[in-house]
């Protein structure tokens, strides 16, 4: 990051720290304004938008049609801007791999992985990307991390290394001489990992839900000698034991972020009340159930819609992403403006589709099976689904010799009481929980046996 990037970075997180201070009503209200700008903007711009928000154009937001990561890819050329960004080539320009260089000389690319069966691109011109290293930067400060220039600190990222991963990208604009930084490969092996950050020595480590838990493990085996001043979570549900096995590992619980390489960070975790808050000053999240109904405070919705205020190269409104999440229904005591995001229940890609007693299929959450994992004596597990529906349970760093006589019949019972019917569930002891191949240790690995129109909720 050279000096003037690196001022208008600052520059930004000083604005955000500003918007913390608004009331409830004053952010409502910028809000209503930054909304009515994007909308300006996008049909003024793009040509897909003029033709998808026909005779819709001052319509509210909630009676605005749904916008699909597969809908936009379709309409790419049309959907974007800047005439002058074409599919084709950005696709060819993704395929060179050459680390840190803008498309078109002006826009930072990040991309998904199709993990959901639909890969995208994302386009960020300079004032987008200070506006999503900002919220990353705010994440991080929420933990008491606030960036010192008079002060260096290590940092580690154990996650995706591809370049076309938004946090590699941030990680590439962030590193200065005050924050020197590594990458490691999630994927790579444990003992790999280890070895490298035992070598940094990192004052601040970002991780992987899952790889945080196996870390903490490793630290408390004494095989991992660090010490960092912050860990933060992001990716993958953060469940109740993974907290305190890294409390126990390094002496506080870590700091959860969400994001997207859509949009950025979304909310974190602040060290006033230890709640995650949506960034409701860049995004607009509603929170609806299958059919796209508004899901109220208190209930887990099946989607999340995000617009996003600050996207101009490519706006995204009412943009559908496949996270489940509970909003708080009580304002906070910290005096934070912003919605509280109580839970995280995971994806519908994570969701277990599984036959149900009264017909067709039921989903179930990875929650429903945290309850009981999360309470043994394991220092990982992943529940994987056949295609005949039985499930298979492996469980790593076993240190009960009993529990898996007794883990098939708990968890039946968890799954009956659900509404679901299972054929049978086969318990298996591994050193490692499998991978997959971002390094990701998904809890549920499901496999999609029927149509979306079969499920039942």
């Amino acid at each position: 990051m050279n000096i003037k990037v690196l001022l208008k970075t600052l520059y930004g997180i000083e604005q955000l720290r500003q918007h913390e201070r608004w009331t409830r009503p004053q952010l409502e209200a910028y809000q209503a304004k930054a909304l009515r700008r994007l909308r300006e903007y996008a049909y003024a711009h793009s040509p897909f938008y003029q033709r998808f928000h026909k005779d819709l154009f001052d319509r509210p937001l909630n009676e605005l049609p749904v916008l699909t990561k597969a809908m936009m890819m379709e309409h790419f050329d049309e959907f974007v801007t800047d005439r002058a960004v074409h599919l084709d080539a950005l696709r060819e320009f993704s395929a060179a791999r050459v680390d840190n260089r803008l498309f078109l000389g002006r826009y930072r690319v990040t991309a998904t992985s199709g993990s959901s069966g639909h890969p995208g691109f994302f386009l960020f011109d300079e004032q987008e990307w200070l506006n999503s290293v900002a919220s990353f930067a705010r994440g991080q400060e929420w933990s008491g991390a606030k960036i010192n220039l008079l002060q260096r600190r290590k940092m580690a990222t154990v996650a995706s290394v591809s370049p076309w991963h938004i946090s590699s990208q941030v990680a590439v604009t962030a590193k200065t001489w005050w924050t020197p930084s590594i990458r490691i490969a999630a994927s790579d092996s444990l003992e790999s990992i280890v070895q490298r950050l035992n070598d940094n020595q990192p004052n601040l480590l970002i991780v992987y839900a899952s790889m945080a838990r196996i870390l903490a493990e490793e630290q408390l085996a004494g095989r991992l000698h660090i010490r960092p001043d912050k860990t933060f979570t992001s990716s993958e549900v953060l469940t109740n034991e993974t907290r305190r096995r890294i409390k126990m590992a390094w002496g506080d619980e870590p700091f959860n972020q969400y994001g997207a390489t859509e949009t950025a960070d979304v909310a974190a975790e602040h060290t006033g009340c230890r709640h995650m808050h949506l960034f409701e000053d860049l995004v607009i999240v509603e929170v609806v159930d299958e059919q796209y109904r508004p899901v109220p405070p208190g209930t887990y919705g099946d989607k999340l819609l995000v617009t996003t205020l600050f996207s101009r190269t490519q706006p995204l409104i009412r943009y559908e992403i496949n996270d489940s999440i509970r909003l708080g229904t009580e304002p906070c005591p910290s005096g934070l403006p912003f919605a509280i995001l109580e839970s995280i229940q995971g994806r519908i890609e994570d969701e277990l589709l599984l036959p149900a007693k009264s017909g067709g299929r039921i989903a179930i959450q990875p929650l429903v099976f945290t309850r009981t994992m999360d309470i043994l004596p394991i220092s990982g597990w992943q529940i994987v689904q056949s295609a005949d529906d039985q499930l298979t349970v492996f469980l790593s760093g076993l240190r009960d010799e009993t529990v898996d006589e007794t883990l098939a019949d708990t968890l039946m019972q968890s799954l009956i009481s659900e509404g679901a019917m299972v054929p049978s569930i086969q318990v298996q002891r591994v050193s490692t929980i499998p991978k997959a191949g971002s390094g990701k240790t998904p809890l549920v690995k499901a496999y999609r046996p029927v149509k979306e129109n079969q499920l039942k909720r």
